[in-house]
């Protein structure tokens, strides 16, 4: 295939998946509601699935499971060498997503704004304009993985707090939609730096991602030899379409029309959403955790945080139980560190002030 046919084919299928995401929109709250039960049961096999083919990450694989469906972004930190990229990497390649809704980058402080959201169209410069040639870059990619994030430079973060907060980005002053709709970050380490405080808070949830060859040495000797081999032979078995990038669209939407419903109740008053799916007592005992994290551990939690906190909980409810949230979802308050010291801190502290470590 040439390369003009080729670049014609991918315009083609980001054409067609444009149309289709046009068409969920579409969709009612009654049409999704009878679908619902088959994409969570789809999106429960994916994640299985797909923890098979890691040694001791299932955790961070249902983490961006979760994030990938209420559309937030996640952070994964780490030293290099623990399977941060490989994760995003065969997260893509299970969820289908084509090489034209993928964008991922390495950033250093030397990372031009160019280089992520697109070049200078020279021809439109010419005329007095400031457009960006954007194809292939990360605004019209759907999936984007971003290693290293917190070594960009001023202009490149500027930029990404605008995209990730709003979903936009400006062509010659004027704002434009972009598609992202799961972004996964990563990093060695937290910087402590002041500018990146911004940064920081747009990922509510920041991850660990640790060596695990301490406790399972022949697993990760056994599964290192498959990824290597199977790598070389130019095998994916993890592509096993449990379910792909529209799944997870679709599932986000139901989730948006649900939360956004207003019921009525027999005593004929309005009920919100929390009144139906997250119970008095678990309301209460998320505020008194995030409390407990402030008072006791200085967690700097957002109120920013906190809405984005309400809306992966009930995110992961729907995914791992249909229903309300339950005690056991909160743990997700384990992932609100905002430094490697705090992170480690709360995945042992949290199970434990909900007494189900």
């Amino acid at each position: 295939m040439t390369e003009h046919a080729t670049a014609t084919s991918k315009a083609a299928g980001a054409d067609a998946v444009d149309a289709l995401e046009r068409r969920l929109d579409d969709l009612t709250y009654e049409e999704l509601a009878e679908r619902a039960p088959d994409l969570r049961e789809r999106i429960n096999r994916f994640r299985q699935g797909l923890g098979r083919f890691f040694v001791a990450k299932q955790p961070l694989i249902d983490l961006m499971t979760v994030c990938a469906v209420a559309q937030e972004p996640l952070l994964l930190v780490g030293p290099p060498g623990t399977a941060k990229s490989e994760l995003v990497l065969k997260f893509k390649d299970a969820i289908a997503i084509s090489d034209v809704d993928y964008f991922e980058y390495m950033l250093t402080r030397f990372t031009e704004p160019s280089e992520v959201i697109g070049p200078i169209d020279i021809n439109e410069l010419r005329e007095g304009r400031y457009i960006r040639r954007d194809r292939g870059k990360l605004p019209t990619a759907r999936l984007v993985f971003l290693d290293e994030i917190f070594k960009s430079n001023s202009a490149i973060l500027n930029a990404l707090l605008t995209i990730i907060n709003e979903r936009k980005f400006y062509q010659d002053g004027v704002p434009q939609p972009v598609k992202l709709r799961v972004l996964f970050a990563a990093t060695n380490e937290i910087p402590e730096h002041a500018e990146l405080a911004a940064l920081k808070d747009r990922f509510c949830l920041k991850a660990a991602c640790r060596s695990v060859q301490d406790e399972h040495f022949i697993e990760l000797v056994d599964a290192g030899l498959d990824a290597q081999t199977q790598r070389d032979l130019n095998q994916k078995p993890w592509v096993e379409g449990h379910a792909s990038l529209v799944d997870f669209l679709m599932a986000h939407r139901y989730l948006t029309l649900q939360m956004a419903r207003r019921h009525i109740g027999e005593d004929g008053e309005e009920r919100r959403d929390r009144e139906i799916y997250f119970r008095e007592e678990l309301l209460r005992e998320l505020r008194r955790l995030i409390k407990t994290l402030t008072r006791e551990d200085n967690v700097f939690i957002s109120d920013r945080k906190v809405v984005k906190l309400y809306k992966l909980l009930r995110t992961r409810a729907w995914i791992f139980h249909g229903g309300a949230v339950e005690r056991q979802d909160l743990a997700l308050l384990s992932y609100l560190g905002e430094t490697r010291e705090e992170i480690d801190l709360l995945e042992e502290k949290v199970p434990k002030l909900l007494g189900i470590g």
